[in-house]
């Protein structure tokens, strides 16, 4: 029997699973969300719903892949073999993350877009009704935007095409770094900004007044889907992982490094947008829109909005690659195909997905389902939905059915490490997670 892939260093799977966790959603979604509920409240409840939530959700996730040893769909027809339903769960991780790969690769291949636009000097003029308009000409274009999200997705097919080892990890180890160094950059360049401080009151002090329902379900909601779970990518990272790993220890990094870059992005927008006075609330308008209309102001314009969108590309690279591998790990394990010729399939059915969601803000803008565009409904299903009741059910299932001893063994690697927070962690999934995570549904469907 062969055997089964594996990360090759703690390093390359810690930044393998940082990678998967840090995405758009980090650098724009975030800032944007503390702009709109008050800053310093919305960034406290921020770390501590993360800390509680992200990391029970997370760690029952890489419970059920290194324990299974299989992909998404294989961890549960593995860990509960007798009752079969349980492998829906699965079947939602790898629906979820292909659905996800397919949308999300319109949104990278507008960043590949701006970078081209930056290198070339075409932002460093202009109005903010200019910008717009350009945004809104390029995105409703038939060519251009499906180009990049070719490129986008030939650039995905390639690493997961070398595999575990020489393609994610390898390039993880790559790009994480500098991911962080183009951060740390762009954070030392927004402080020097003439109102830098201004921006940081906003986002580092706490108005507790303003902590309310509303911003406590935002944050919530921002840090279940901040750290990528409910779609399976942890799942089929953890497959990967060396029996020696410390999973208790790798959750709190990858958490806390994802975290970390949420808040050096808050470092970025808040100083550059109370300089310029301008609202953070704007959605990807803030990046496409605003964003560079701040950049062309400052000296060496160009660059600086060059080095942001290259930060922006690898993000959501990096998240691309997690949601690829966990459709191309079914395929490969469940349906006996080769790396190559499961991965290729997913590359492909993704291409024309991505294609069907890039055209829908163009030539099929006027088709609708349910009174949304095709690439809105995919998000509000799958942001609102399928994640959410996948991370739940997946706490039910770790919490409610999963053996205590066999869990307690995996998380200790069978007692040669200490776990002593391991009775908290059973009752956070058990009863906590689970009931944070439905009201979190809720609210997102406005039914709460």
């Amino acid at each position: 029997m062969k055997q089964r892939a594996t990360f090759n260093s703690k390093l390359g799977l810690l930044m393998a699973a940082v990678g998967s966790a840090v995405g758009l959603g980090n650098i724009w979604r975030f800032p944007c969300e503390a702009g709109e509920h008050g800053g310093g409240a919305f960034l406290i409840v921020y770390i501590f719903c993360v800390l509680i939530l992200g990391t029970v959700v997370m760690l029952a996730e890489f419970f059920i892949g290194r324990a299974s040893q299989k992909d998404s769909v294989g961890a549960f027809k593995t860990l509960a073999p007798k009752n079969t339903a349980w492998k829906i769960l699965g079947y939602n991780g790898v629906v979820a993350a292909f659905l996800i790969f397919g949308f999300y690769s319109v949104i990278s291949g507008w960043t590949l877009e701006y970078m081209y636009q930056s290198a070339a000097g075409n932002l460093n003029a202009g109005s903010v009704a200019e910008f717009t308009e350009n945004f809104g000409n390029f995105t409703s274009d038939a060519f251009r935007p499906v180009l990049w999200v070719l490129v986008f997705t030939l650039i995905v097919h390639a690493v997961v095409l070398s595999g575990v080892k020489k393609g994610i990890e390898r390039a993880s180890k790559i790009m994480m770094p500098v991911l962080f160094v183009i951060l740390t950059i762009l954070c030392v360049r927004s402080l020097m900004l003439p109102n830098a401080v201004e921006g940081l009151k906003f986002f580092f002090t706490p108005d507790f007044d303003k902590i309310t329902s509303t911003v406590v379900l935002s944050a919530l909601g921002q840090a279940f889907f901040s750290v990528s779970v409910g779609m399976g990518c942890m799942i089929t990272y953890a497959s990967y992982f060396k029996k020696s790993i410390n999973m208790p220890r790798t959750t709190v990094s990858v958490v806390t490094l994802d975290t970390l870059v949420a808040i050096l992005a808050g470092v970025i927008i808040f100083p550059a947008v109370a300089s310029f006075g301008i609202s953070p609330s704007q959605g990807p308008t803030l990046v496409f829109v605003t964003l560079p209309n701040i950049f062309q102001q400052m000296p060496f314009g160009s660059l600086w909005a060059f080095i942001f969108f290259m930060l922006l590309a690898i993000a959501a690279l990096t998240s691309i690659i997690s949601l690829h591998e966990v459709a191309t790990a079914y395929l490969h394990e469940q349906h006996k195909m080769s790396r190559f010729k499961a991965a290729t399939i997913v590359s492909s059915c993704g291409f024309v997905l991505g294609v069907i969601c890039s055209l829908s803000f163009g030539v099929l803008s006027h088709f609708k389902i349910f009174g949304a565009t095709i690439f809105d409904l995919l998000d509000f299903v799958t942001a609102n939905l399928m994640l959410p009741i996948g991370g739940m059910f997946i706490c039910i299932f770790v919490g409610w059915f999963v053996n205590k001893k066999v869990l307690k063994n995996e998380l200790t690697n069978n007692g040669t490490l200490k776990f002593g927070l391991f009775s908290v962690f059973v009752f956070l999934t058990k009863y906590v997670a689970p009931i944070i995570i439905a009201l979190v549904c809720l609210k997102q469907l406005g039914l709460f």
